[in-house]
């Protein structure tokens, strides 16, 4: 019997809408909004609005391109948290309905834990127990993996996101958002250790993101105070240097991780894990440690429905099921 399970992605910016069969991935339809980009940053209630717009329209394109009828479903799933409150109501209370409607079973995802589960979509996957480091604009966090459903965070941010620092930092540049995909354009052309900034050392598995942000605040005030076109001539450099910087910050926690747990099945996920610089210095750092590391395609890196439906999949295994009366969770935990 085949198992067919439409999954449902509306935590942030991006809607998003996929058919998962037997464990594999039909298509991953997504909708990106633009209105945020004048803004400078995500306005959660436009964020909502957006998605009341592009649901519907996305779900039936995911559902006439993978060639079946919605009779033929055995499941809704759909992100629970975390996320912004709008947005997740929005993708959950459609789910919801049309779960009802069609007398079929409703299950919640966590859009962290589905963020690793995008590891499964392709070959080759890891093998349990791992560790992946989990970072986006909202979290950044190490989490021990001992099976699709069972996780464990054993490192996270006491404070800001890694993601958040990168925007954050091309806010300050003048870079349009989203500005962690451009910081990443310019560190390609730059020198690394053009500027030092301070690498943070927490205590544990602990990051701390916004002692780097006050640093750069203050770098480039200086700076310009000598010289106004400061941005504009070192804006390479500058990039670089910073990229450098939160990558390091990143990778210490990460070989600390898997020295202590003694684990060297390594992964990476989240919208920041399609940096190309966090990329090569894992390829590094496996050749160097003998490190088996894994990352997943560029699109299934940032916020996406087929990560859903992926996890999705083996919830529905173990008849993980909601009951209509569920709520989203803006600040759900793994």
């Amino acid at each position: 019997m085949n198992v067919n399970i439409l999954a449902i992605e509306s935590s942030c910016d991006e809607t998003s809408a996929s058919i998962i069969s037997n464990g594999k991935i039909l298509n991953n339809i997504v909708a990106t909004q633009s209105v945020h980009e004048k803004y400078g940053g995500v306005v959660p209630e436009l964020a909502s609005r957006a998605h009341q717009q592009h649901l519907i329209p996305v779900v039936q394109e995911a559902i006439s391109s993978s060639g079946m009828a919605k009779s033929e479903l055995n499941a809704i799933a759909v992100t629970l948290g975390p996320g912004l409150m709008g947005s997740l109501m929005v993708g959950v209370s459609f789910a919801k309905s049309l779960a009802y409607s069609l007398g079929i079973p409703l299950i919640g995802v966590n859009h962290m834990e589905a963020h690793i589960m995008a590891h499964f979509i392709d070959e080759p996957k890891p093998s349990f127990p791992f560790i992946c480091l989990t970072v986006s604009g909202g979290h950044t966090q190490l989490v021990l993996v001992k099976s699709h459903l069972e996780m464990e965070v054993i490192g996270e941010t006491m404070d800001d996101a890694v993601g958040e620092a990168f925007d954050k930092t091309a806010k300050l540049l003048g870079l349009p958002y989203p500005g962690g995909p451009l910081i990443d354009k310019h560190a390609q052309l730059g020198n690394p250790l053009a500027y030092k900034f301070p690498i943070s050392d927490m205590p544990g598995l602990t990051f701390s993101f916004s002692g780097i942000k006050t640093a750069i605040l203050y770098f480039l005030r200086d700076q310009i105070k000598e010289n106004p076109n400061f941005i504009e001539e070192h804006i390479n450099d500058i990039c670089a240097s910073v990229q450098y910087t939160l990558i390091q910050t990143l990778m210490q926690k990460l070989k600390k991780a898997a020295k202590e747990y003694q684990i060297k099945e390594i992964a990476i996920a989240g919208g920041v894990s399609a940096n190309s610089g966090l990329r090569r210095e894992l390829e590094v750092l496996a050749e160097k440690l003998k490190w088996k590391t894994y990352i997943p395609k560029f699109e299934y890196c940032t916020d996406n429905a087929a990560m859903i439906a992926m996890a999705a999949h083996y919830k529905y295994q173990q008849s993980e099921f909601l009951g209509l009366d569920a709520s989203p969770e803006a600040r759900m935990k793994i």
